[in-house]
Formats: C-alpha cells, structure tokens, sequence
C-alpha cells in the first residue's frame, strides 16, 4: 500500500508572546521573553512567582457568556487556536467534506484549574457533594477537540493524545499516520495546557523542575545555558491544519509545508530524569528521520525540546551528537521556551509552528 504525502495548510497559535500565529511569530524573530510575575493566582507563598501566562486574554472577547462558563481555560485557548488555524486553512469555505475531517489534540493535564476549583470547593462544603454539573466534561483532556468538532460540524477521528511534553507532538504523528492511510482528508491537530495554577506551581515546584529565578524572571528560562536552574511553567494553545497532498491540491489550498516524518520511542529509563545520553530522544529523531526517508547530513535546524533543567538540555544535546556526528556543530539549533517557556502539552505543536516559520520566513528565532 502506497502511504499518501501530508501537508501543512493553516495553522493558528495563542501563546504568552503573541495572541495570534503572526504575532507570536514576530516576537519570537525579537527574542521577547513571555516571562512576568504571576497574575492568575497568588503565589506570595511560592517558591516560583512567575511564568509565562497568556496575555491580555479575556474569554468573553471570543465566547458568549454561558458558553465561556462551561469551558476550562484549557479548552478557551485550545477553541481560539483552532479557530484560527480553521480560519487560514480556508477549508469551510472550500466546503470540505466534513465527514471527512478530524480534530485530534494534545494536553498533558486537562482541565487543571476546573479540577482545583472543584476539589476545593468540595473540601470547605463539609463534607455535602456540591459540585457543577460541568466539573467532569470541563476537566476531562478529551474535551478540546470535542468542542471544536461541534462547533464546525467534523465528524472524522476526534480524540485526545495524553503524553505528558509530548502530547501534541504525538497528536501531530497519529494526524499524519491516519491521513497517510487514507482514513481522512483533514486533520485539525494542536495541542493546549493552561496549567498555571496553585496546584500546577506548587506541583512542579516540590520536584524541583521550576526555575526560582525570581530577581530575574525575563531570562529565568535559558536552555543550555551553564547557570539554568529549570524550566518556565508556560500556557497557551497550538493548532495545525494537517491534509493529504492531493486533497490540498484538488482545492487549491495555499501548501505551507510537508509533514514528511515522525518518530516514536521511550527513555524506558527513570520516572521524571531523562535518559543521561539521550537514548530515547535519539531513538526518536533517528525514527522520524527513516520515516521521512531523509539522511542525518540533510538537516539544517533543529528547535530543540530545551526545556532548561539541568538533566534535559545535557541529554538532548547528546542524543543530537549522537545522531548528527561532526554534523552537529555546522546546524542551525534552537529552543524557543527561551522566550515562551514550557508549554508542557502543548510545547510540541506550538514549536512546530515556529519550525514552520522559519521555513516560510528563512530565520532562526534566538
């Protein structure tokens, strides 16, 4: 069976540097840090006062009241995304075949907040069950990309990827793998994670995977730097609009790039530490590169994960010598959480679409 080719036609981002896929285009090529002190709760007690939030989003701006109330942030920023990649991709004007398009997305937690405020809120209701009847269908990681199908009326795949960092990235793999297959035309992919909450903050914190640079917060997040202490905990939403080359081409969609591989693998090593060479990040780029036919010496850039702990950036930056070789030294590399921070679910699809920007634009963001 001859696999069929998959390519980029629209995609759309809300991060905590840009509100649209443009604009956080433009401050990523600036190198404008997301970082800033917390506005979403208080953290006067927390070790981390800071991280990159969305900003100047206010849900009633994109949803009616009474629909905004049964969303959690996670899925308001997931639905603006996709929306905007929806809108790029120009494929409801194209009347395409809805039954034939899907939404499939990442996110590594769900509906923190949602489940916070509800567990809460139980706590001081002594001991009475008083919950909102939208508690589970707003925590629930799944409900993203049902929001999404309903509102544009797509009946194709629609599920969730729950892969930790990962999530989004996997979303964009099983996009790939079911359209190389033929079991759709069109897939809505991304990812979202609103995690910065009392209990996101608190929870990376006592594992001590957060940076505590807070005299210092703008450049807190510094990948492969020899003083980084952790990562930036960061929100927001990606969305990439996924189609088979043919279908793209039949209705005459703007083609922004190809989807040409995709790599799967495990550390299968430690329960939060990375592998110390990098086994599993090697396992999958070697992986991607077999699946899209491409040699180690026909890379040029790689947006690294680069989270900015200790362990991470060490493990990675082997894995990628370990692949490339001498290689290595002579290629452009990056990590944008430098200025975004770490999108957990959603890092992979929103640093796709950086990747996608320097195709288009030929720059390397810092």
């Amino acid at each position: 069976m001859e696999l069929k080719r998959v390519v980029v036609t629209g995609f759309g981002a809300i991060t905590p540097i840009g509100n649209n896929a443009q604009e956080y285009w433009e401050n990523l090529v600036k190198g404008v840090s997301g970082a800033a002190p917390i506005t979403l709760f208080d953290s006067t007690n927390f070790k981390t006062k800071f991280a990159c939030e969305v900003k100047n989003f206010n849900p009633l701006d994109h949803f009616e009241k009474k629909e905004a109330k049964k969303m959690d942030r996670n899925t308001q920023l997931g639905v603006v995304a996709a929306r905007e990649a929806v809108s790029h991709s120009r494929i409801i004007e194209d009347q395409v075949d809805k039954n034939r398009v899907g939404v499939i997305w990442g996110s590594g937690i769900g509906g923190l907040e949602t489940f916070e405020t509800e567990v809460l809120g139980w706590a001081k209701s002594e001991g009475i069950p008083r919950f909102n009847p939208f508690f589970i269908p707003k925590m629930i990681a799944d409900i993203t990309p049902g929001h999404v199908s309903m509102e544009y009326g797509f009946h194709g795949p629609n599920y969730t990827t729950v892969s930790a960092c990962a999530s989004s990235t996997n979303a964009l793999i099983d996009a790939k793998m079911l359209l190389q297959l033929g079991k759709a035309d069109v897939i809505v992919c991304g990812g979202s994670e609103a995690a910065v909450t009392a209990s996101g903050m608190g929870g990376f914190n006592s594992m001590m995977a957060l940076s505590t640079r807070n005299d210092d917060y703008k450049t807190a997040s510094r990948p492969f730097d020899k003083d980084r202490d952790g990562f930036v905990l960061g929100e927001g939403a990606g969305c990439i609009i996924l189609e088979e080359y043919e279908h793209a081409k039949k209705r005459g969609a703007t083609i922004y790039a190809e989807l040409a591989g995709g790599g799967l693998s495990a550390d299968a090593y430690h329960m939060t530490a990375p592998h110390p060479e990098g086994l599993g990040a090697y396992l999958v780029m070697k992986n991607c590169l077999e699946d899209a036919g491409v040699t180690p010496d026909e890379v040029d850039h790689i947006n690294m994960h680069g989270t900015s702990t200790p362990l991470g950036d060490i493990a990675e930056s082997n894995a990628i010598v370990k692949l490339l070789g001498e290689h290595a030294f002579d290629i452009q590399i990056n990590s944008t959480k430098s200025m975004t921070g770490h999108l957990l679910g959603a890092a992979g699809v929103i640093e796709a679409i950086a990747a996608l920007g320097t195709i288009l634009h030929g720059i390397v963001p810092p």
